[in-house]
């Protein structure tokens, strides 16, 4: 499962970019989606790849994301006792396991939930959005490093 960060805006952006942005779900910076592994989502993100960071998240740091920025539709955020309540999980932690195993999708697990998740700008500030993460920069592939961006945006 791949965790996108947008990072960069969209002003003066060509349009098949900011098509892709949308589709993604991806209006604003600091705004991350979970995406699963397959071609279609790689050659979305290999198009955006200057204006994202991106990589594989972990399970830990999938439910640190949606137990601090999991958001329901409405702006009440997502609980414990709202997952137990409406799931066959008893907590996050295993429906955020479930989701990494590809077992669920957020989409017809928690329909309520919203699916993109709002970060706090990264502790300690980005590295640089205009060079790749590679250069030293924010910006690209990050691979399981993208564990330590979303805990500092958590």
């Amino acid at each position: 499962m791949y965790a996108v960060i947008m990072l960069r805006g969209t002003i003066n952006l060509r349009p098949e970019i900011e098509d892709t942005l949308h589709m993604l779900r991806l209006n604003r910076v600091n705004h991350c989606v979970f995406l699963d592994e397959n071609p279609n989502n790689e050659g979305m993100i290999r198009k955006i790849k200057d204006y994202v960071a991106w990589g594989n998240v972990s399970k830990e740091s999938l439910a640190l994301i949606l137990k601090t920025r999991g958001e329901l539709i409405g702006g009440t955020p997502l609980t414990e006792k709202y997952v137990k309540e409406n799931t066959s999980y008893g907590s996050i932690k295993s429906l955020a396991k479930a989701l990494y195993e590809g077992e669920v999708s957020l989409r017809d697990t928690l329909p309520m939930l919203t699916p993109v998740f709002r970060l706090h700008p990264p502790r300690g500030g980005h590295r640089g959005i205009k060079k790749s993460f590679q250069q030293g920069g924010a910006l690209g592939f990050y691979g399981e490093n993208i564990n330590d961006l979303l805990k500092q945006m958590r």
